[in-house]
């Protein structure tokens, strides 16, 4: 398809608590540079290029992050760059992408993502969100990113898989979705391992704008009423500030996901990982021979299997074991790493 057509829409919200002290109310998980010297925003928007312009690529924050989100991405313009007034969890967010989406072309397929997944094989990534586009601009239906499961995690939804459908363009596993499933209990995450048919949701969505906006009509009016009413971009300004704030809050796994008439599911044959606490870091950061997995001036003696981040100031570990070490210029975390 046209790529013109593709439009990319980052949500990237978060209150900033899972990374404390590096975390804070301004500056989330996705806005600090964990990892390398980019941010994990912008790692997300760089990974898009080749399948989806700048011109079309959006970032939804809220008022609070905004300036910090601009400065994270300067390549963006900011007119790319959307506060929304209000937290209104992720179906009003779908719902304002489409409508953006919408207005800038009847025609257009949206992708909508998460600002704060660390994906190395980009290459593998845009095959799969290459096949999600293709299979939700031929079809209509809408499509979803499954991660197959390395372990029964209970912080992660699942997907239920049914029948497979044709290949994509690219070569990706494509299958019909049963159902969404929610965070379960372990033991009913090892079911799911065992049964080999379930995967992550990863939270990456695939649809038409008219699509959406059918679902919308048919489950959630307010959504439908919402998207419909903002024909081109000169409204945005007023629909952010008098209608969505009185939007359900609801997350579009329940608004709209579990109830609509055709999913597919584009299996994910790359790594992915969600990054969700400071014991993620050893994944993406190699350890040393005694298992300390370091950023920044940290030096060891006698100590094995530690976390330690610096942004500025030396860290000196001593005889000790399995901690989280983590240095700001006015907060130092020290913590077990259970």
């Amino acid at each position: 398809m046209n790529s013109a057509k593709i439009f990319a829409f980052v949500m990237a919200g978060g209150s900033g608590e899972r990374f404390w002290p590096m975390s804070r109310q301004s500056t989330p998980k996705h806005l600090l540079r964990l990892l390398d010297d980019r941010t994990l925003l912008e790692t997300t928007v760089r990974r898009l290029e080749g399948l989806v312009s700048l011109e079309n690529t959006f970032i939804l924050t809220n008022a609070a992050q905004l300036e910090s989100t601009k400065a994270a991405v300067p390549f963006l313009a900011e007119k790319n760059i959307i506060a929304e007034p209000a937290k209104r969890d992720t179906a009003p967010a779908c719902a304002l992408a489409t409508a953006i989406a919408r207005a800038l072309d009847p025609d257009s397929v949206c992708i909508v993502l998460p600002a704060d997944a660390m994906i190395h094989d980009t290459a593998k990534f845009r095959s799969c969100l290459s096949d999600a586009v293709d299979i939700a601009y031929r079809t209509g239906t809408v499509a979803t990113l499954g991660i197959p499961p390395a372990f029964p995690a209970t912080g992660y939804g699942y997907l239920e898989t049914a029948e497979p459908l044709p290949q994509g363009p690219q070569g990706s596993s494509i299958h019909t979705l049963r159902r969404f499933v929610e965070k379960p209990e372990v033991d009913k995450a090892r079911e799911y391992i065992a049964a080999g048919n379930f995967l992550w949701n990863s939270g990456i969505f695939v649809w038409r704008a008219s699509a959406f906006l059918d679902e919308a009509r048919r489950q959630l009016p307010p959504l439908a009423d919402f998207i419909e009413s903002m024909r081109s971009l000169d409204d945005l300004p007023s629909h952010l500030a008098t209608r969505f704030a009185s939007l359900p809050k609801i997350s579009v796994d329940y608004a709209i996901m579990e109830n609509a008439k055709s999913i597919a599911t584009v299996l994910a044959n790359f790594d992915w990982d969600d990054v969700g606490a400071w014991t993620a870091l050893p994944a993406h950061i190699p350890p040393d021979a005694d298992g300390n997995c370091k950023r920044g001036p940290v030096v060891h003696h006698a100590s094995r299997d530690n976390i330690a981040v610096s942004n500025g100031r030396l860290i000196a570990l001593c005889g000790v074991e399995n901690l989280v070490v983590v240095e700001t210029p006015d907060a130092i975390l020290v913590c077990d790493k259970a």
